[in-house]
């Protein structure tokens, strides 16, 4: 099945070019951020563009039904939340990123699906870390 375009001319997160897409997006906006940016890049020690295929592929499995990603989240949530405790406020902004990339480029079923489930994964990760204010 072809991607969809939505009535607003913006395309729906309903092929892997999309979520390539909304990827980069999304973490343009983290890297800019002066809280979340390091959390990512020094706390982490995330190699940004070998990190974009696995952030891609998590996606392409919760939105297309692929299989490419096989690794735990709430395990490697864990291991960072142990090098820096993990706020509420920071799973907040980073909802919100995850939300304004959303909306400001894509549009349709799969997008309103990826936001249900980014709130849900911010949420679970927020109660399995315990995080505080």
């Amino acid at each position: 099945m072809p991607p969809r375009i939505s009535i607003n001319n913006k395309p729906d997160l309903d092929s892997p070019e999309h979520i390539a897409m909304f990827v980069e997006a999304f973490y343009a906006c983290l890297l800019r951020d002066e809280r979340l940016a390091p959390i990512f890049t020094e706390v982490a020690g995330i190699d940004i563009v070998e990190h974009f295929p696995r952030i891609q592929a998590y996606w392409e499995k919760l939105l297309l039904g692929e299989n490419n990603y096989q690794r735990h989240t709430m395990n490697i949530h864990r291991q960072l939340d142990a090098k820096q405790r993990l706020s509420d406020s920071d799973f907040d902004q980073w909802l919100g990123y995850f939300i304004q990339s959303a909306d400001s480029g894509f549009a349709g079923p799969k997008t309103e699906r990826a936001k249900r489930i980014a709130t849900t994964i911010a949420e679970n990760m927020r109660r399995a870390l315990s995080v505080s204010s």
